[in-house]
């Protein structure tokens, strides 16, 4: 079975480490398309909403008026896969898409970095994580399934086709997240 979407992965591109989860997507095969305007939302088969700093990639958002299309996609039904700032941009304080809070750097500032093996529920044998000031999701709503934590944390939500993480999977190379990303838009395609 083919895995590749027929159209394009969307990555958000105003700010954090997209490069690094296009090449993945690349990589598994995928087309990849840097999402800046609302425009560049058409036509995508599926979303990734990068790590960075969460306060400037709003900033851009509301900027680049992307907060409304991005809410209908993910209304519609377009796959998501959130890590790190992504998370809480999908937060009840940003844009609302999951019903959730996320708490900001909850595990400490840039020295309080980390790698760890987590395991997430339908994933298989632990990932590889790296966690950059990461958030934790401090209040979990309806429709939001917990799929992993650390220390008692939550640090993954999946609800139907959108998975949030709290980690880096691309930084360490894992790069089953986007398989499942592209396997979930490829079904959507079909």
């Amino acid at each position: 079975m083919n895995l590749v979407p027929r159209t394009p992965v969307g990555v958000l591109a105003l700010q954090g480490d997209f490069a690094a989860h296009r090449c993945l997507i690349e990589q598994l095969g995928g087309e990849a398309r840097e999402v800046r305007t609302p425009e560049d939302l058409v036509g995508i088969g599926a979303l990734v909403l990068p790590g960075g700093e969460s306060t400037t990639m709003t900033l851009g958002i509301e900027r680049e008026g992307l907060a409304q299309p991005l809410r209908e996609a993910a209304a519609s039904g377009v796959p998501i896969l959130a890590t790190c700032a992504g998370l809480i941009l999908l937060d009840r304080e940003h844009l609302a898409v999951l019903d959730m809070r996320a708490e900001r750097n909850a595990f400490g500032r840039q020295v309080r970095s980390f790698e760890a093996d987590v395991t997430l529920d339908g994933f298989g044998e632990p990932l590889h994580a790296v966690f950059i000031r990461a958030p934790w999701v401090a209040e979990l709503g309806a429709g939001l399934e917990s799929i992993g934590e650390v220390e008692g944390h939550v640090i993954a939500v999946r609800s139907g086709p959108i998975l949030a993480v709290a980690f880096h999977p691309e930084l360490a190379g894992e790069t089953r997240l986007h398989r499942w990303l592209i396997e979930q838009a490829t079904a959507v395609a079909v």
